[in-house]
C-alpha cells in the first residue's frame, strides 16, 4: 500500500535479508543469494513491494544514498545505481542509470558507505576512496569539486571502517582505534569547530565502533559504545 503505519508492517517477500539499507524515499534488502531488492520511490516506476535489482548476484554489502544505491561485490567491485546528478555513482558520468553500473577503479572494496549524493569505499589496503558530491569537501581529497570518479582520502592509510553522513560528511574508524572525520563541519560533526577537505582525527577517547548520520556523529564512550 501507499498508507503511512504508525506501526510496524512486514515487507511482502523477503524472507531472506542479510543486510538493510534506506535512502530519503526507497529501501533496499541484501539477500543470502546475493541479489538485492529494493522499494519505494523510483525514477519512473514507484513500487511498493519489493523488485529485483538486475544484474547484482554476488552482493556482500549495500549502501543507500538519498536517490542512489550501491552494492559491494565478492570481487570487491562496486555498482550502483539512481540518481547521478553529481557523479554519486561513480561511473565517469553524470547521467541517471535505472540499472547497476560499475565504479570506476574499484576492484579491491571490503565496505562501501553511502551519503545524501557521494560515496565512500574502503579498500583492502586500509585506503579510502570517494565519489560524489564535494561542496563541503566530504570526498576528502583537499577539494571542493564533485567527481564523477573516486579519488583518495588523503591521509587515510590505516582505515577499518567508513561512514558517510546524510548530510555532507564522512569518517573512518581507524586501526588504532582513533576517528577521522572530514567534510562540513557546521553542526561540528568532524570533531573540530571548523570545517575541513581532508581527514582530521577526532579527540577523545579511542572506540572500537560508531554510527554517523544526521547532523552529527556520535559520541564514543569509555566503554567504545557509541552515544548520541
Amino acid at each position: 500500500t501507499t498508507t503511512d503505519s504508525a506501526a510496524p508492517v512486514t515487507v511482502s517477500g523477503i524472507t531472506t535479508a542479510t543486510a538493510i539499507s534506506a535512502g530519503l524515499t526507497h529501501t533496499c534488502a541484501l539477500l543470502a543469494d546475493g541479489t538485492v531488492q529494493c522499494w519505494g520511490i523510483n525514477t519512473v516506476t514507484n513500487s511498493p513491494t519489493p523488485v529485483t535489482v538486475i544484474g547484482v548476484s554476488t552482493g556482500t554489502a549495500i549502501a543507500i544514498g538519498d536517490h542512489h544505491s550501491c552494492a559491494l561485490l565478492a570481487s570487491g567491485g562496486v555498482q550502483c545505481w539512481g540518481d547521478n546528478e553529481y557523479g554519486q555513482l561513480g561511473d565517469g558520468t553524470t547521467t541517471l542509470s535505472m540499472a547497476p553500473v560499475a565504479v570506476l577503479g574499484i576492484n579491491s572494496a571490503t565496505a562501501i558507505a553511502a551519503g545524501g549524493s557521494d560515496t565512500c569505499a574502503l579498500l583492502a589496503n586500509s585506503t579510502v576512496k570517494c565519489w560524489g558530491y564535494n561542496l563541503k569537501g566530504q570526498l576528502g581529497d583537499g577539494t571542493t569539486t564533485s567527481s564523477s570518479t573516486p579519488v583518495t582520502v588523503s591521509g587515510i592509510t590505516d582505515a577499518m571502517d567508513v561512514a558517510v553522513g546524510h548530510g555532507a560528511h564522512s569518517c573512518v574508524l581507524l586501526h588504532s582505534r582513533h576517528v577521522q572525520c572530514w567534510g562540513d563541519n557546521s553542526g561540528k560533526q568532524a570533531g573540530r569547530p571548523w570545517s575541513y577537505t581532508f581527514a582530521l582525527t577526532v579527540t577523545g577517547t579511542p572506540g572500537v565502533a560508531w554510527s554517523s548520520g544526521t547532523p552529527s556523529v556520535a559520541s564514543i564512550n569509555g566503554s567504545g559504545l557509541a552515544t548520541a
